[in-house]
């Protein structure tokens, strides 16, 4: 583990506009966001935050909000969200070195819109590979060393093979002392052992276990019987 905790605070200047508004950063700045175990999902519909969530992580470790490793950090002078710039972290023992200097901070940003364009701004040449491809040669190369992973739907660009491949990836990285914090919408990834799900949406953040998943039920139901959802969606 690198972080055991993040929290942010709002001052009195802020509004109720986003994000203060959204519910689950709500829950952020009232109770602060407890990592329990190395590998952590956050789950939600599209809205309801999840995103927000882990590119504030991101920018608040230090790693380029566009997306890339600890070492192109803020490459493309995006500017840091109002969310981001607050974030702070209580170290785990491990992670007190690193959170105590920004050259030994390790990690890596990875968000679905832009990680071909980290990728190949790293030198991984994506054009020469599928979309897929691309993205799990971020994972074979760059996820290797112990630091913060924090990824934005990495599922989005990859078949149920290569989601399975990012899972032992995940599962390994682990091991050797990296933590990853991981927004998705995908029932393949929530399910490995051991990690910690948070479910996001108008209640703020709620711990579940993979069964009680919304989306999980939701997958259970239509691959059973497509057509209980169709007729409600075609003519």
């Amino acid at each position: 583990m690198i972080i055991e905790r993040a929290y942010a605070h709002r001052t009195e200047r802020d509004d109720d506009t986003w994000p203060w508004s959204v519910p689950c950063v709500r829950t952020l700045l009232a109770d602060g966001l407890r990592f329990t175990s190395p590998v952590t999902f956050l789950v939600g519909e599209n809205g309801s935050g999840k995103s927000t969530l882990v590119e504030a992580l991101a920018e608040g470790f230090g790693l380029d909000p566009w997306g890339g490793s600890h070492d192109w950090r803020y490459a493309t002078h995006r500017p840091k969200s109002s969310l981001g710039e607050r974030m702070r972290f209580d170290a785990a023992p491990r992670g007190r070195r690193m959170m105590g200097s920004w050259a030994a901070r390790k990690g890596f940003f990875l968000r679905a819109e832009t990680a071909l364009d980290a990728l190949d701004r790293e030198g991984f040449a994506p054009d020469s590979v599928s979309h897929g491809e691309g993205f799990l040669a971020a994972f074979r190369g760059k996820f290797l060393q112990p630091g913060l992973y924090v990824m934005d739907e990495p599922e989005a660009a990859l078949s149920f093979s290569s989601c399975l491949e990012l899972v032992g990836h995940i599962d390994q990285l682990a091991k050797t002392g990296g933590q990853v914090v991981c927004a998705t919408h995908s029932p393949l990834l929530t399910a490995m052992p051991g990690a910690d799900i948070l479910e996001v949406g108008e209640h703020g953040m709620r711990r579940v276990a993979w069964g009680e998943l919304a989306l999980v039920d939701h997958w259970r139901r239509y691959l059973a019987d497509p057509q209980a959802y169709l007729r409600h969606i075609l003519d």
